[in-house]
């Protein structure tokens, strides 16, 4: 997939550091952010389809609808913020200029309150194939409190997984090693898909 749009600003190809940084550590935050007005759209957006309970979506044990899921199908600025230039420029310098929009892996937007537990550590896929990078869109400030995301650098070098995506005997090892990403409003983080990560807790009243 690959389109252009006219919103933000254009952003030049990743340098070798960055691309070497990325290989050896499995992530990287994009050199940019979104346009305010962008993450606005977004977060409206999100918001109608959480208040309006539009299906597909996950519930929390309280029943409050806390993801929806198949992002992409819903409205148009989804599509066009997943394809913009901010996005595909520097994942062009990480994969080449053949680039496809994957609907089944991440596809969604996550609301986490208070009641959310601390999200476990996994991986995104379990063994190797073609490469697959996830790319997460943050659409207000994350830090300790608010529970950013948490990686273990280098951990997508590792050895697959058979079993489920959080089944990895020697996750455990590695609870020492993890890493908080604290990351701005409209910040980007991209990670290979075989590196170990999971959100933290919120311990904030306001949503992340």
């Amino acid at each position: 997939v690959h389109a252009t749009s006219n919103i933000g600003t254009l952003m030049p190809a990743l340098s070798p550091s960055q691309i070497q940084l990325f290989r050896h550590n499995g992530f990287l935050r994009l050199p940019s952010v979104l346009p305010d007005e962008r993450v606005e759209e977004l977060k409206n957006a999100i918001w109608q389809d959480i208040n309006n309970e539009v299906e597909p979506v996950v519930r929390n044990a309280d029943g409050q609808v806390v993801r929806i899921s198949n992002a992409i199908d819903r409205a148009p600025i989804f599509y066009q913020v997943a394809t913009h230039d901010l996005v595909l420029d520097p994942l062009e310098s990480l994969l080449g200029p053949n680039i496809e929009l994957i609907k089944n892996r991440h596809n969604h937007a996550t609301l986490r309150t208070k009641t959310e537990k601390e999200g476990g550590l996994h991986r995104d896929v379990k063994q190797w194939s073609r490469p697959i990078f996830t790319i997460i869109f943050y659409l207000e400030e994350t830090n300790l409190e608010n529970g950013c995301t948490r990686i273990v650098p280098g951990t997508h070098h590792l050895p697959g997984t058979g079993g489920s995506l959080y089944d990895m005997a020697w996750a455990n090892e590695l609870n020492d090693q993890i890493l908080p990403v604290p990351m701005p409003k409209g910040g980007m983080l991209v990670i290979d898909s075989m590196l170990v990560h999971g959100p933290g807790k919120n311990t904030t009243p306001d949503t992340r």
